[in-house]
């Protein structure tokens, strides 16, 4: 190593490291830039390749490291401590499931009070998607009488629900 900079070692590196917690890096980031920094200065110098400005060399490389960290986590995301994730359950609370089981029990009976055409025309418009005119070349009946089966079975299912 330069003797030059081990003179002046500590107040190198504490310059190096406010330089990088300017740039907006953190404590234990700064100080982990500037300790591959000065790796990389004692790589270099080890390949007899000696270091004219070695103060120069550490804060170029320790800004340069910074910058490549910075386009890394914004091109492949930030890493992120588990334990500074705060998860969300999303899933219904068992009152929620068991008050749509209950809803479902009480649709399926009053589906059950329907009459045998009036529901199959019913079910083939809400549920299967069909329309009008499909379910009465089904049914062989008229898209009149598609409407009013559709109609009584939502009033009489609403009235059943409402009930409830």
């Amino acid at each position: 190593m330069s003797v030059r900079l081990l003179k002046n070692c500590q107040e190198v590196l504490a310059t190096v490291r406010s330089a990088l917690r300017r740039r907006g890096r953190t404590e234990n980031e700064a100080e982990d830039l500037v300790q591959e920094a000065w790796l990389r200065l004692a790589c270099y110098e080890d390949e007899r390749q000696p270091v004219e400005q070695p103060e120069a060399f550490l804060m170029r490389t320790a800004l340069n490291l910074s910058i490549d960290a910075h386009r890394m986590t914004s091109s492949r995301g930030e890493h992120v401590l588990i334990e500074n994730v705060v998860l969300i359950d999303t899933a219904p609370s068992a009152e929620a499931v068991l008050l749509a089981r209950e809803r479902m029990a009480r649709l399926a009976a009053g589906l059950s009070r329907l009459s045998e055409r009036t529901r199959d025309v019913f079910l083939a418009y809400r549920i299967d998607g069909l329309a009008y005119s499909e379910i009465a070349k089904i049914h062989g009946i008229s898209i009149a009488t598609v409407h009013q089966h559709i109609a009584k079975a939502t009033l009489r299912l609403t009235s059943w629900m409402e009930g409830w």
